[in-house]
């Protein structure tokens, strides 16, 4: 167990009030000790509460009181007091094992933690859920949850995940949807391995066993040039266009049979078969937008001055639920940070992967004619891995060392954490000065305006 650390102490609040300070750390509340984020804010949801607190390494008592709904006023610097519940398969297709060296730690870690799945919307196997994990969801309400589904049929499931669990852990996914937990899954479709008549029969087994499911999204295989699993690879375009057709097949089931489309192809699919993707009104509620599934619609929907968003509650890799620490991916990525700039009426740049470039291209011209879109080559990452959040500060460098100055830079926020790049380089580190602008349409609307 690690104690939760105080960051940040909101002025005026009872927390203020009470004395807390940051840098505090909270060894019980109530006398009990918190596990994770979840524990805590059960637990600091009450009129009167008295924390045990280290300061200096010295204990003290601190007696804090609310009056009516007003929250604590404080953040803590974790989501997990105890210790995150790691992955122990061995996917082929897992992207964190086709990192390079020399990145930061904690892009390294390979969780498989329910909680997680929680609050910031990480997938999970479920290959270390147990009976007591259960209860908990059920009791407290921890939904909705995103799972990895990846087949249906358990040796294909098993073989995948390199664990033979995997072949009996969709049991909790039965469980779950029993006791009217919300759940998302996904697969991950590799190319000769769960695609073809194998996908055909997951998402069969998704009809037949896993109704409830409120959605399921098919995204492609990623593959870096630092992938040493010689049986992975990227699509090709006639792979991409057959699940796309045998994903709207089994759309036209589910709205048919349940009333609703349920599974989905990712973005990416319709840009590597180069077919239009579909209108946004067929994406439903977005609920897997920032997993791919109908991001781009959202994303003209909102430049054009839509209001189309995402469900409440964690859509991807990061968003996170209310109260949950900034951390890892979900870290503030300083939008707006800028330096010396041009004129706001100098032209226009907008730096992104090669996925959203021909997407953005007439999107940003029909606000500024003189505007334009560079597309950032993924040397870092190499292979098929072309999204705007893995560019790295390496590869929009190169992409800008021979750009003329006197434009306006604008570069996504996605690629950043902490206002960082993955490559624990920085904005003020690139050649030209950049504009960090949020990655929706609404926000590069405004900036190009």
């Amino acid at each position: 167990m690690s104690l939760p650390r105080v960051v940040v102490v909101v002025p005026g609040s009872p927390a203020a009030i009470a004395g807390l300070q940051p840098g505090d750390q909270i060894v019980s509340m109530d006398g009990q000790v918190p596990r994770d984020i979840i524990e805590y804010q059960l637990l600091a949801d009450q009129e009167r509460l008295e924390l045990e607190v280290r300061r200096g390494g010295v204990e003290l008592t601190v007696e804090v009181v609310r009056t009516g709904p007003e929250p604590l006023g404080i953040e803590v610097d974790s989501p997990l007091f105890d210790r995150v519940r790691t992955c122990d398969n061995h996917c082929e297709f897992c992207f964190i094992h086709q990192l390079p060296k020399g990145l930061r730690r904690s892009l390294y870690i390979r969780d498989d933690d329910y909680r997680l799945s929680f609050l910031y919307g990480n997938f999970t196997t479920l290959t270390r859920f147990t009976e007591i994990d259960l209860e908990r969801v059920i009791t407290e309400g921890l939904s909705p949850l995103w799972v990895s589904i990846h087949a249906t049929d358990p040796e294909v499931r098993s073989r995948m995940l390199r664990n033979r669990r995997g072949s009996v852990s969709l049991r909790w996914l039965r469980a779950l949807l029993d006791h009217g937990v919300t759940v998302h899954g996904q697969v991950v479709v590799c190319p000769g391995v769960n695609d073809g008549d194998i996908l055909d029969d997951t998402l069969a087994g998704v009809m037949d066993r896993y109704p409830e499911l409120a959605s399921v999204a098919c995204v492609p295989l990623g593959v870096s040039r630092f992938n040493t699993e010689g049986s992975m690879r990227p699509h090709t375009v006639a792979e991409a266009a057959a699940v796309i057709d045998l994903v709207e097949d089994w759309q036209a089931a589910f709205v048919a049979t349940l009333g609703r489309p349920t599974v989905f192809a990712s973005d990416e699919y319709y840009l590597i078969a180069g077919r239009p993707l579909p209108p946004l009104e067929s994406y439903g509620e977005l609920a897997q937008h920032e997993n791919g599934v109908g991001l781009a619609r959202g994303f003209e929907a909102r430049f054009y001055g839509g209001q189309a968003a995402p469900a409440g509650g964690p859509g991807g890799f990061f968003q996170s639920v209310d109260g949950a620490p900034a951390v890892g991916y979900r870290a503030a990525r300083q939008v707006g940070q800028v330096t010396l700039r041009p004129r706001r009426d100098s032209p226009v740049t907008v730096l992104t992967g090669a996925y959203a470039a021909a997407l953005l291209e007439p999107l940003v011209r029909s606000v500024r004619p003189d505007s334009e879109v560079l597309t950032v080559e993924n040397r870092y990452f190499g292979g098929n891995i072309a999204v705007a959040g893995l560019m790295t500060g390496t590869d929009v460098a190169a992409a800008l060392a021979d750009a003329p100055s006197g434009r306006r830079y604008l570069l996504p926020d996605v690629c950043l954490s902490g206002g960082v790049f993955l490559d624990g380089t920085h904005p003020d580190d690139l050649p030209r000065p950049v504009e960090v602008v949020a990655a929706d349409g609404a926000s590069l609307r405004a900036a190009l305006s």
